[in-house]
This record gives structure tokens, C-alpha cells and sequence, in this order.
């Protein structure tokens, strides 16, 4: 069987592509851009040149594809419904989705599919970090208007349920809440990252108004921008409740910000002077 990966070089969509070649699947990747993903996704993976907020154009995507995995972003609310239909019309059986916040249009459409699925709804990606960047390795200093507690979860672990879901039976009808081990505030988190870069990173706090004006210069329209930093300011209470799914699906507890931290530490550091290279 064939699983269709849309969003393959995403920051979930990628991982679900890894797990599942883990296992054994046969993978499809969908992609935008085919030769970008080659140096990206491990050696073996289908690659589908396409986009899921055109599925006017994926019949050739969809073709022997059984399962399929949907990440919704930005503009697909308009035409997931149509991503749907065309799924379930070419032969996909099993649908997982990683949902944009809430139950919208497409989570919607996959729920009233007739096909087997399940929803997954993580709460704050561990991967939101990256957004810090540009500013720890400038200044050493990060900018938020908040600082509240969140079980953010690693991305690896979204993509390692979502596998699950796709191969293994059991999780059709769920819609699964995913968090991290620990629920940590902003504070805790850039102690946890300060460790792994080996640099001390402040906490500047901003308004509101310009936490939304920032997100927007980014080419974020302003209703998202505003939904974006409204989470913020009031978080649901269940981001800061830690759910045992992941441990519970994966059968070994969930990734922790630390490992995160490790992982991706290099891209938080400044690059050394070019007389220092060695």
C-alpha cells in the first residue's frame, strides 16, 4: 500500500515520511518542489510534484495512494473539502490529519469522509522555537509578549502518530491531543536552550499590538496574525496539560524540549568569525 504525504518537507511532514520508511511503507512524498525534497527525505521515498491547496491537479498524486496524511495550512480551508472528495474518490481508505487549531472545514470533511481517520491535535510545537533564531544569534535575546506554561511537543512525535495511525489499526474515529512530557513557560524553555547553545538568552517582553505588527511584516495576514498571538494570550487550558497519547501510541515516553534543544542547538549559535575558521 502506497501513503500519500502532503506538506513532505514540513515540519510534521517530514517526520511522518521518516517513520513511515522506518517501517517499511511504501511513501509518497507530495512537494512543491521534487529536487529540494531528494536532499531532504530518506532515499527511497516517491516524489509527487504538487501542492494540496491545488487538487484540481494531484489525480496523478493520488493514483495506487490508499492512505493519505493532510497537514492543514494556510489556504487550505477553501479547497481541503475538494482534497477530500478527490481522496476518497481515487481510493484512499485512511485519512490522518494534523489539524490548524480547530475543527474546520477540512478536519471537517475528513471526519464526514467515510473513510477511516484520525485527527491529531497537538498544542504548541516544540518547533515554534525557531521563530527565536534570527534574535538569540544577533542578540542573544528573545522578544514575546508572554510567558505562559506549555506542554509543547516535539514535531518527531506528531509525525510518529500520525505514522501509527496510518498503519496500525485502532485509531480510526480518535481525535488524539498530543503534548510534550512537561509543561514549561517561556522562561524555562530559553534556561533549557541557553544550556544546550551554551550562551545566556534574554526575555524582552513586548505588546501585544506589536507582537501582531511583527507576525504581520512577516506576510501573515492580520486575522491570522491576530488569532496567532490571541492563542498567546490565552491559551486553552489543555496546552498546558500534559496527555498521555504519545507515550500511550509510541510505546516510550514522549521527546522532551531538552533533546529538542539538542538537536537543533547549532542553528541558535553565532557563526564564528571568518578570520577564526579553521
Amino acid at each position: 500500500m502506497t501513503t500519500l504525504v502532503t506538506g513532505a518537507t514540513g515540519n510534521t511532514g517530514r517526520h511522518v515520511v521518516a517513520e513511515l520508511v522506518r517501517r517499511g511503507e511504501r511513501v509518497r512524498a507530495l512537494t512543491r518542489n521534487p529536487a529540494a525534497a531528494a536532499a531532504i527525505l530518506p532515499p527511497g521515498v516517491e516524489l509527487a510534484a504538487g501542492t494540496h491547496t491545488a487538487p484540481e491537479t494531484l489525480t496523478g498524486a493520488l493514483e495506487g495512494v490508499t492512505r493519505l496524511h493532510i497537514t492543514v495550512t494556510a489556504g487550505l480551508a477553501e479547497v481541503g473539502p475538494e482534497l477530500v472528495r478527490r481522496a476518497v474518490d481515487a481510493g484512499v481508505r485512511r485519512i490522518t490529519v494534523v489539524w490548524g487549531g480547530g475543527v474546520g472545514p477540512v478536519e471537517q470533511a475528513v471526519a464526514d469522509s467515510g473513510v477511516e481517520w484520525t485527527r491529531l491535535e497537538p498544542q504548541e510545537f516544540m518547533s515554534n522555537t525557531l521563530t527565536w533564531t534570527d534574535s538569540i544569534r544577533a542578540e542573544g535575546v528573545v522578544r514575546e509578549p508572554y510567558d505562559h506554561p506549555s506542554a509543547v511537543v516535539h514535531e518527531a512525535d506528531i509525525g510518529a502518530v500520525a505514522a501509527a495511525a496510518l498503519v496500525e489499526d485502532g485509531h480510526a474515529g480518535h481525535a488524539y491531543n498530543l503534548t510534550g512530557p512537561q509543561p514549561l513557560t517561556l522562561h524555562e524553555r530559553l534556561a533549557i536552550l541557553s544550556d544546550a547553545v551554551g550562551r545566556d538568552i534574554a526575555f524582552d517582553r513586548i505588546t501585544h499590538a506589536r507582537a501582531v505588527e511583527r507576525l504581520m511584516a512577516t506576510g501573515v495576514s492580520r486575522a491570522d496574525a491576530d488569532y496567532v498571538i490571541g492563542w498567546y494570550a490565552a491559551p486553552p487550558a489543555e496546552s498546558a496539560i500534559v496527555d498521555d497519547t504519545v507515550p500511550r501510541v509510541l510505546g516510550r515516553p514522549a521527546k522532551t524540549f531538552a533533546e529538542w534543544a539538542a538537536e537543533h542547538a547549532d542553528r541558535f549559535r553565532s557563526p564564528a568569525p571568518a578570520g577564526n575558521a579553521r
